[in-house]
C-alpha cells in the first residue's frame, strides 16, 4: 500500500514550496497528473479549489466541485483533481464570475491574480522550443506543453498571445532589448522590469539579461527566467494594480 500511495501521492515535506500547504499538517498530499506543466511549476487543481479558493472545506468536497466541471482552465472544464495548474494559466468560476491569472508573487509563490471578463480569453505563452516541419510550417512548443503549428516566424524565448481554448495566435511579442520583462525563476523571481542587454554566449556559459526596474535599479538574470510581457506596456494586468 506504501508504494501505491507513493506514485499516486506526494509526501507534503516534499510539496513544492509554491504551494499554499502545510508541511506538518498531514503526512500526504494530492500529486499532479503528468501533464501540461511541471510539477514544481505548478500545483493540483484540487489544492487551487481548497486552499487558495477556498470553496471546499476538504479534499472530498474539492472534488465533487471539480467533478462537476464547476471550474474551467484555460475555457475548459477540468474534471481531473491531480490537474496541474501553473503559470499564466486563467481559472474561471462560472457560477460565482471569478476569473484568475496564475502568477508569481514577489516570493515566487504562485497566486491566482483577479482579472476581468474582458481578459480571460487569451494567455500568453512563451515559445520554449520550435520544430521545422515539412510544407514551410513549424510547431512551436510552449511553457505549458503546448504544440501549435505556424507558418510565422518566432524564435525561441519570444512569447505569443494565445486565444483560449481556441489556440489561435493573436499577437507576438519579441524577446529583445525593449520590452518588458518578468522573472519566474532564480533570486529576482517575480521581479519585472525594462530588458536593457541580452547576452547570448555560444559556450558552456549560460544566457544572460539585464533588466532595469521601474526605480531604475538593473540587475542580472538567465536568459530562460524572462519571460516578456509586452513592448510599452503589459499585456495582461499584474499584481500590485499594475
Amino acid at each position: 500500500m506504501a508504494k501505491m500511495g507513493s506514485r499516486k501521492h506526494l509526501k507534503r515535506y516534499k510539496a513544492p514550496e509554491n504551494w499554499p500547504i502545510h508541511p506538518k499538517e498531514d503526512k500526504w498530499t494530492v500529486k499532479t497528473s503528468p501533464g501540461s506543466h511541471a510539477l514544481d511549476k505548478s500545483m493540483p487543481l484540487l489544492i487551487v479549489v481548497r486552499d487558495i479558493l477556498q470553496v471546499a472545506d476538504n479534499a472530498r468536497e474539492a472534488k465533487i466541485i471539480i467533478n462537476k466541471g464547476d471550474i474551467l482552465v484555460d475555457g475548459r472544464p477540468i474534471k481531473d483533481y491531480k490537474f496541474p495548474v501553473g503559470f499564466m494559466d486563467v481559472i474561471e468560476l462560472p457560477k460565482s464570475e471569478k476569473i484568475y491569472r496564475v502568477l508569481p508573487d514577489e516570493k515566487g509563490r504562485l497566486i491566482l491574480h483577479p482579472i476581468t471578463k474582458r481578459n480571460k480569453g487569451f494567455k500568453l505563452c512563451r515559445v520554449v522550443d520550435k520544430t521545422t516541419l515539412k510544407e514551410g510550417k513549424t510547431q512551436l512548443n510552449l511553457h505549458d506543453g503546448r504544440n501549435i503549428l505556424t507558418e510565422d516566424q518566432y524564435k525561441t524565448a519570444d512569447v505569443v498571445k494565445l486565444k483560449v481554448p481556441s489556440q489561435e495566435i493573436k499577437d507576438h511579442i519579441k524577446f529583445e532589448d525593449g520590452t518588458l520583462g518578468l522573472v519566474t525563476g532564480g533570486k529576482h523571481i517575480g521581479e519585472r522590469g525594462t530588458i536593457k542587454d541580452i547576452t547570448i554566449t555560444k559556450s558552456s556559459m549560460p544566457n544572460t539579461v539585464v533588466i532595469e526596474s521601474a526605480s531604475g535599479e538593473t540587475f542580472q538574470t538567465l536568459k530562460d527566467y524572462v519571460f516578456v510581457l509586452g513592448k510599452e506596456k503589459p499585456l495582461i494586468t499584474l499584481p500590485g494594480g499594475k
